[in-house]
């Protein structure tokens, strides 16, 4: 598939991103190790954390250009949410693990190397305003890489943190500043990860994206012409950004199968339009359901 200069560019700019990320994290547990720093470890786990997402998102880019196949009519999109969760649960584990190891080291504080802390972490931020630079343009058209750039942010901060700890221990010999520091960055990576946590569940479960009220859904197409009304509506995450949406149509009238085409485009420019929904598959019936229920075999939704 001919690929654009502007995708050409995306991949190329996520991938040094990848690189940057992993060297980041491999020099600072060297510098960790050597300095002895909690905090810099906790830090290259932020890094290695938004590689991952950032490698997560550039395989995604890859794979959505894939074909689908009749073994896998949906193609391999969900492939990023699997890889996803597990990161997530994996991050969650080794984040209190380092709450764990912080803790001990309140309690018996331990001489901490600042000058390789320091160089290493000034190192991170640099590599770090590359990345951000690298992604700025390219965070507006996909989802992906707009909380991929976000989290980048984030890292840039917690180097910024790790700095002005190795400065503080420095000159001051003020120790229990370095696991301080891994708590916040350890405390953070948590609340980031369960957001993630909980969205991935979500789309697994087939969930209503949470930007999409039902209610509101069904009354906007209610109000469309030959339309009496909308019942068994469901609406879920295929990815991330790949919205599917399903429902009985009930007509005011007894109509032919074509006549029906025209009612088919104005539900899809109103999914579109509204919800950027653009994956829509409509049962047309006159009375044929017995039941009426918003949502079938589940709790019924008033209208």
């Amino acid at each position: 598939m001919h690929l654009s200069l502007k995708e050409k560019k995306e991949s190329k700019n996520l991938f040094i991103t990848i690189l940057l990320n992993f060297v980041i994290t491999v020099a600072e547990i060297i510098g960790g190790l050597l300095s002895n720093s909690l905090a810099l470890i906790s830090d290259a786990l932020h890094n290695f954390s938004d590689g991952l997402a950032v490698l997560i998102t550039y395989i995604a880019v890859k794979i959505s250009r894939k074909e689908s196949t009749p073994k896998k009519t949906f193609g391999y999109k969900r492939i990023q949410i699997l890889a996803a969760l597990l990161n997530a649960v994996v991050l969650i584990v080794i984040s209190i693990y380092l709450l764990y190891e912080a803790y001990h080291r309140f309690m018996e504080p331990e001489p901490i190397k600042s000058v390789p802390m320091f160089i290493v972490a000034t190192i991170g931020l640099l590599a770090n305003f590359v990345a951000v630079y690298l992604l700025r343009k390219h965070k507006k058209g996909n989802i992906n890489i707009r909380s991929a750039y976000v989290h980048l942010i984030g890292d840039t901060l917690s180097s910024l943190a790790v700095i002005i700890g190795g400065v503080l221990i420095f000159f001051f010999e003020i120790y229990w500043i370095d696991p301080l520091i891994t708590v916040l960055i350890s405390v953070y990576i948590i609340k980031e990860t369960i957001s993630i946590l909980l969205e991935t569940y979500n789309i697994l479960m087939q969930g209503t994206p949470k930007d999409i009220d039902v209610y509101e859904l069904k009354r906007q197409l209610e109000n469309l012409e030959m339309i009496r009304d909308i019942h068994h509506i469901h609406v879920w995450n295929l990815s991330d950004t790949d919205i599917h949406f399903e429902a009985h149509v009930n007509l005011e009238k007894d109509i032919r199968l074509s006549e029906s085409e025209s009612i088919l485009r104005q539900v899809e420019k109103v999914l579109e339009r509204n919800y950027g929904i653009h994956h829509v598959t409509l049962q047309m019936e006159h009375n044929f359901c017995d039941d009426k229920e918003t949502i079938k075999n589940g709790i019924f939704i008033k209208t």
